[in-house]
């Protein structure tokens, strides 16, 4: 037995020493950058890209060293954990997380009618600059990224959704802003990381998901959903990768300058491999003879309508929490129509 106790220390003490920050060469800063998902993950190959570009345009002074696959960093407690220093840089979905993010949560709900991901950010920065409360939940973080995508649709094992109709009775993950609006339409909705997503349609634990089709590929869900209907269901943009507030204070303002300026070059980077992983996870459902199933108009409009109506009731929820939910909702609202977000700001 005491063996035994010996190896679990010296397998621990391994574990401590690996996650454990290199020594850094002189005038070099060397951050940990921890994701939950592997390197070959269209999320990846964006981070990977800013990586590089930061390493050279820095002239080797910042190294960025990378942990997939959740070595460090989990998709549900995120920001707490960057906050804590798990991690220097990490990706983070403060919209998953199990408590608080209030105001994050609900205003990915507040996009309908933005079909683009650079439409998805700009619409994120209006509320942002208008409302302070959007810096606050984020408190304890520098935000690197702003992060949209592809709009999601309905992924399912067994039953293939034509219409509204086919949707009551399913139980479905989808994003948590999404469940009033699925539930006002008979879906027993569940909330869980995507990255269970898997082996829970496997399992029959849910009938499927809420996701673009970029899934079939980046987490093969070819492999147990045999349908994938094309209603859309409008996504908004959240703050998706960040650094520690303490690690970013301690920065040079030169070094803190370059990090700021790969803003962009880290947002263009993700819009790029998400648009490609939608081309790539549609192809592979077709060649692997997923049933592709339209949705009437008609029905689409139908559920846009609802997906609004219960928008606005989840934004005026927020004041209980004291934040001004409506008036970030009607801020929303009024760059969406101008109909060039871009540059409504």
């Amino acid at each position: 037995m005491r063996a035994w106790k010996l190896i679990g220390v010296a397998a621990a003490l391994l574990l401590l020493a690996a996650c454990a920050p290199a020594a850094s060469p002189a005038g070099v800063e060397v951050l940990r950058y921890a994701s939950p998902y592997s390197p070959n993950h269209p999320f990846s190959r964006a981070d990977i890209a800013w990586i590089k570009h930061v390493e050279r345009v820095s002239g080797g002074r910042l190294q960025v060293q990378p942990f997939w696959g959740g070595a460090l960093i989990s998709s549900d407690q995120s920001v707490i954990e960057l906050r804590h220093g798990v991690a220097d840089i990490a990706l983070i979905t403060p919209i998953y997380m199990r408590s608080g993010m209030h105001v994050m949560k609900t205003q990915a709900g507040f996009y309908g009618g933005v079909t683009t991901i650079e439409d998805q950010v700009a619409v994120y920065r209006c509320m942002e600059k208008a409302f302070p409360i959007f810096g606050e939940e984020m408190t304890g973080v520098h935000v690197l990224a702003i992060q949209g995508g592809n709009l999601p649709n309905v992924l399912t094992r067994d039953k293939p959704v034509r219409g509204l109709a086919d949707l009551r009775g399913l139980r479905l993950r989808a994003p948590s802003e999404l469940t009033p609006v699925l539930q006002s339409l008979g879906v027993d909705v569940v909330t869980m990381p995507m990255g269970e997503v898997y082996s829970a349609i496997s399992k029959g634990v849910v009938d499927g998901v809420v996701a673009p089709a970029d899934a079939v590929k980046s987490l093969h869900f070819n492999e147990v959903a045999r349908h994938l209907s094309l209603l859309q269901v409008a996504r908004g943009a959240y703050p998706a990768r960040a650094m520690s507030d303490t690690r970013w204070n301690a920065l040079s303002p030169d070094l803190r300058r370059i990090l700021t300026d790969a803003i962009p070059v880290w947002e263009a980077a993700l819009a790029l491999e998400v648009r490609k992983a939608e081309t790539e996870g549609m192809a592979m459902a077709k060649a692997e003879g997923m049933s592709i199933v339209a949705v009437d108009p008609a029905e689409q409009a139908r559920f846009d309508a609802a997906y609004d109506a219960e928008a606005l009731k989840n934004a005026r929820r927020l004041a209980k929490y004291g934040a001004p939910g409506e008036a970030i909702y009607r801020r929303a609202r009024t760059v969406i129509a101008q109909g060039t977000p871009v540059k409504a700001c």
